[in-house]
């Protein structure tokens, strides 16, 4: 279980370093008058994904769960896939690349990298690493709570990042 451990650390600095860049592109976006919507579901959104690498940590400890090759390495292949995508969605978007919804006004919508085939590809990261990450160390609740708390809180965001897309395209 080690490894998961420190496979944790680096997804937790990894978080750290989505936030400075985040961050930095919001000073970009602002200073190119983007506009923030979306700001209701954010503290839930950072609330939620606090808690997914909380429940990484505490459910395994807690339960006193083992790790399981024939899935923990699987799943691990897919939290790198999903760290892949996330910071090619990342590179492909640069500075309009955030954590929050930022819409600089009459920039033309990106379709390079992987928003060529894919509208949202960062969720479809987002989506795999919320339920890979705690299986690979066997912790089941918080993969199914992580899962469906997401699935919720997505359906909000996709609804407000796409109104915001559209409105800035008009």
């Amino acid at each position: 279980m080690l490894f998961y451990y420190v496979l944790l650390g680096a997804v937790g600095l990894e978080r750290v370093a989505e936030l400075v860049v985040a961050r930095r592109n919001a000073a970009w976006s602002a200073a190119r008058g983007g506009v923030e919507t979306g700001r209701g579901h954010y503290p839930a959104m950072v609330f939620l994904h606090t808690g997914l690498l909380a429940g990484c940590l505490i459910e395994p400890l807690v339960a006193h769960r083992t790790f399981l090759p024939l899935l923990g390495w699987p799943m691990i292949a897919l939290v790198l896939a999903a760290q892949s995508l996330r910071w090619w969605c990342i590179a492909t978007l640069g500075p309009r690349w955030n954590t929050r919804v930022i819409v600089v006004p009459a920039l033309p919508l990106v379709d390079t990298g992987p928003y060529r085939r894919l509208r949202h590809p960062n969720y479809i990261a987002v989506v795999v690493e919320g339920a890979a990450l705690p299986l690979a160390g066997s912790a089941w609740i918080t993969a199914c709570a992580f899962t469906a708390l997401n699935a919720a809180l997505l359906t909000v965001r996709l609804r407000c990042e796409t109104r915001a897309l559209s409105a800035a395209a008009a």
